[in-house]
């Protein structure tokens, strides 16, 4: 019998020949990372194409006719990112006729379009018509919006939960109203610098989104107790976040409402409120002793020792504080962390121009807050490097200590 030589050739499989596209996806969704999906687009234009079509998120900055190409080969985009740096950002940049591009994603979930200047009311409606399943659009500093356009997106996407607008100054309680009628979802609202924005507007929000967690209203000017109420009563299983720095018309009916209604408050930002005193701020720190994290009071001129005492006694999960310019604020301040008596969580502190806190004072709170990570000490007199060397105070190894560094320097930490 003659022998038969079989080449290894012959048994040679090419794994695009074998692989289909369903089992090639399956293998491209096991793959964590973003670089290990992109090496994976290298090895031949079909697991590149592959590899386009099922890309999640893309962040971009793009010509329309590469952003025209880029949304042909990442049709099934969930987010996108097209914001610009607020220091480098170029004009026009993104246009209308760029988001008339974007409106043909049907996919998108989440599109980011901070600081793109160039966005006109024309773009928002093109949104509303061709993305129904929006969930989160941020729009920041998009300073020729006006409730035209963004109503269209509120009319168009009723599975909104998240949109922010900080620095859009011509958005009106008509937005609000807009937003109740048809995003009952909503969980994020920003609105910092909205200044047409009153408490009719608030209340008429959150009669039917009910389950807003984070809401910002630093700036708005109108805002007081009265919609700070509605909120409080309306959310207040759901309140996590309230930002009201500058609202000159909330004092303690507003504190007390959120005291009595929203136990899950995490973070409290009310910087510039002159009208609130310790007697509110003492209920809120008792009511939500076991949520609160981040609280921001300063520049409040009726806020003295009792309420920071209280604070920093009752709420064990507190990591960051901001009493600065409070002039009525001591060492006594300090003494809860004494009573409570167990090592607090505290990581920043800002007590700058705190004119009545000494070294005495510090020496406590290195006592109890050993996490501490930034310690903001600018224009205290009766604090400086030297009376803390001298004193032999032991900073934590990782703690920043500003005593008379820059105005900016951390204030992200305590927003």
């Amino acid at each position: 019998m003659a022998e038969t030589n079989i080449s290894s050739d012959d048994y040679t499989v090419c794994i695009n020949e074998t692989l289909t596209d369903d089992e090639l996806r399956a293998i491209l969704a096991r793959l964590q990372s973003e670089k290990d999906k992109d090496v994976f687009a290298l090895v031949c234009k079909r697991w590149l194409q592959l590899q386009s079509s099922e890309r999640k998120k893309l962040c971009m900055r793009a010509s329309p006719l590469y952003l025209r190409r880029l949304a042909a080969r990442f049709s099934r985009l969930i987010e996108l990112d097209l914001s610009q740096s607020a220091s480098r950002s170029f004009y026009p940049g993104v246009t209308d006729s760029d988001l008339a591009i974007v409106a043909s994603l049907g996919y998108l979930r989440v599109l980011n379009l901070q600081n793109c200047k160039g966005v006109t009311d024309g773009g928002m409606i093109l949104l509303g018509n061709g993305l129904p399943s929006l969930q989160a659009l941020d729009v920041s500093y998009c300073r020729k919006l006006t409730d035209r356009g963004l109503t269209a997106i509120a009319k168009g996407c009723h599975s909104l939960k998240s949109l922010h607008l900080t620095g859009c100054k011509f958005v009106t309680d008509g937005l609000l109203e807009a937003l109740s009628k048809n995003c009952s979802h909503l969980e994020e609202l920003g609105l910092q610098g909205c200044i047409t924005v009153t408490n009719s507007g608030l209340s008429v929000l959150v009669d039917k989104c009910r389950h807003i967690r984070f809401l910002d209203v630093n700036k708005c000017s109108k805002i007081g107790d009265v919609g700070v109420l509605q909120v409080a009563l309306c959310c207040s299983s759901s309140l996590k976040t309230l930002k009201l720095l500058d609202c000159y018309e909330v004092g303690d009916e507003s504190m007390f409402s959120l005291a009595k209604s929203c136990k899950n408050l995490e973070t409290l930002v009310i910087g510039g409120c002159r009208y609130i005193s310790d007697e509110s701020i003492i209920s809120l720190a008792l009511a939500c002793n076991c949520s609160l994290k981040k609280v921001r009071m300063d520049c409040c001129p009726n806020i003295s020792d009792s309420s920071v005492s209280c604070i920093l006694s009752h709420c064990k999960n507190l990591e960051a504080l901001d009493i600065g310019c409070c002039h009525e604020i001591s060492d006594v301040a300090f003494r809860g962390l004494e009573r409570g008596g167990v090592e607090s969580s505290l990581k920043v502190l800002k007590a700058n121009n705190c004119n009545r806190i000494t070294v005495s004072g510090i020496a406590v709170l290195l006592e109890f807050c050993k996490s501490l990570e930034y310690l903001d000490v600018r224009s205290c007199p009766n604090v400086s490097k030297a009376g803390c060397d001298q004193a032999g105070l032991q900073f934590p190894e990782c703690c920043k200590v500003n005593f008379a560094g820059s105005l900016l320097e951390m204030d992200t930490l305590v927003d």
